[in-house]
Parts: structure tokens; C-alpha cells; sequence
């Protein structure tokens, strides 16, 4: 399984092209959708699936171009569609954790609200591609309309349970940097370690 990062638009975005073999995916297409495409074509790929994150403009800005095009439907939570902006009929809405197949890959979908209230983390293989919610070091704001401190800190202690060799693959490129692995965030994350912190202390106030 192939990843490429591609940078596009003017907040470190990190729009991600997956593909095996001739087949692709896109997770989070979004502002250049003509670089997009031209990408795929220099590749000699066919897309095949389109997955967004959460519904934050900056991650699906124009993508309605990209699928209204490809007749694809792009997967999101149903709790980010408002959020969106894209039209129903060029969506796939699921809810909750999903198991998809969209041949050759295999895709998990993990719930994790906190940044919107239909934030997932889209799961490949030993690659989590986070979105806003996990990136090196940080975690996505919780300030937003949907937003929930308490889901965020939720959403990472799940995340820190990850197997610790499981990359991550985040929705930006702050500081220049979009990638880690759960076993450094479980360690030099503050947020995640903050998250794993209460949890246990929840944990052990049930036993008592």
C-alpha cells in the first residue's frame, strides 16, 4: 500500500491518495481538485473511494466538483453533514463505527468525536489517518460549534490503545510535520497522556 501526502490550500492541508496496485482512494480531497485529478492520471490510477474525515470546509472544499465528476459518493459521518456544504445526493452517510470493503482495501472507521460531533479516524492497515482530531503532539480544537472537550479526551485515550506501532497520518501539516505513531503520542503527546490519565483515574474510581 502506497501513501502520498499532498499538501493543498493555504492551512497546511493534507489531503491523502492511498492505492494499491491501479486503484486508489482520497481521503480528504480538497482546493485543487484539478491537481487531484491530474495526479491520478499521472499515476495510472483509478479512483475508487473518496472518505472524509469530518465536515470542516478546509477538508472538502470543491470535492463535490470531484465526485459530481467521478459518480463516486464520498463516505462521511451523518453527524458532519451539516457541516459539509456538499449536496446529500454526492454523499455516503454511515453512522458509528463501520468495517468497509472497497476492493483491494480494507477500511475501519473509528468514531471519534470531539473536533465535530461526526469526527472520525479512518484506519488502513497499520495507517490511521486522523484527520483533526490527533496530530504530533496536539489535538484539534474544541471550540467549535459540535465541539466537546469531553468526547476529545474520550476519543484519544481510545486512540492510545491503538497498537503503538500504528502510524498516524494527520489532517495538517503543522510545524511541517503530519506524521507519527500512537507509541510516541502515548509518550510525548500531552493531550493524549493527559486522556489516558483520566481514564485509568475513572477506572480505578469504579473499582473502588
Amino acid at each position: 500500500m502506497q501513501i502520498d501526502v499532498i499538501s493543498l490550500g493555504p492551512m497546511d492541508n493534507c489531503t491523502y491518495l492511498i492505492s494499491e496496485g491501479t486503484t486508489a482512494l482520497l481521503i480528504d480531497p480538497a482546493w485543487d481538485m484539478n491537481f487531484l485529478e491530474h495526479t491520478l492520471t499521472q499515476k495510472k490510477l483509478t479512483l475508487a473511494g473518496v472518505f472524509f474525515t469530518h465536515g470542516h470546509f478546509d477538508h472538502v472544499k470543491f470535492a463535490q466538483q470531484l465526485l459530481q465528476k467521478t459518480g463516486l459518493k464520498g463516505y462521511i459521518e451523518e453527524k458532519d453533514i451539516p457541516l459539509c456544504g456538499i449536496d446529500p445526493q454526492f454523499l455516503h452517510p454511515y453512522s458509528g463505527k463501520q468495517q468497509l470493503t472497497v476492493s483491494p482495501f480494507e477500511i475501519t472507521i473509528i468514531p471519534t468525536p470531539g473536533h465535530t460531533a461526526g469526527s472520525v479516524c479512518i484506519l488502513l492497515a497499520d495507517a490511521l489517518f486522523t484527520g483533526d482530531t490527533l496530530f504530533p503532539g496536539a489535538c484539534g480544537r474544541v471550540d467549535l460549534p459540535t465541539s466537546s472537550p469531553r468526547a476529545m479526551r474520550q476519543s484519544l485515550a481510545k486512540l492510545g490503545h491503538l497498537p503503538q506501532d500504528t502510524r498516524i497520518f494527520a489532517g495538517h501539516s503543522y510545524g511541517g510535520k503530519c506524521s507519527s505513531t500512537i507509541g510516541y503520542e502515548r509518550v510525548k503527546n500531552p493531550f493524549m497522556r493527559n486522556a489516558l490519565r483520566d481514564e485509568e483515574k475513572l477506572h480505578a474510581s469504579h473499582i473502588d
